[in-house]
């Protein structure tokens, strides 16, 4: 796993570029509208995630989209998949203190009759 990725996400202004990039190729110029920034920013933010390999850029005419790249994501998809066990056991023994508290609170309180 790259640590560029996660370097490049951890700035928030590039998180929601990714974010917008979900939905489709985008221009610098839609982004920093959507974004409510510079175009100069966008540029800088672009070419940053550009470099780590998280987007794309394709010239189409006068025009310069910007997609995502998939291949870092799935990277970081079995990344995470590492962890997910550790989680889910975590989860699992969560879920078993709660039933066991339960069933104790069950036997102390009083019947109604």
């Amino acid at each position: 796993m790259e640590t560029t990725t996660f370097s490049a996400l951890s700035e928030p202004s590039r998180l929601r570029i990714v974010e917008l990039l979900l939905h489709g190729p985008m221009t610098v110029g839609d982004i920093a509208q959507r974004l409510e920034i510079r175009q100069p920013q966008a540029s800088k933010h672009l070419k940053v995630l550009l470099e780590a390999g998280l987007v794309q850029v394709e010239a189409i005419a006068n025009r310069r989209e910007y997609r995502l790249s998939p291949e870092p994501f799935r990277q970081l998809q079995g990344w995470l998949d590492n962890y997910r066990a550790l989680w889910e056991e975590r989860f699992d023994q969560l879920e078993l203190y709660l039933q066991r508290l339960q069933a104790e609170q069950d036997h102390t309180q009083p019947r109604e009759e």
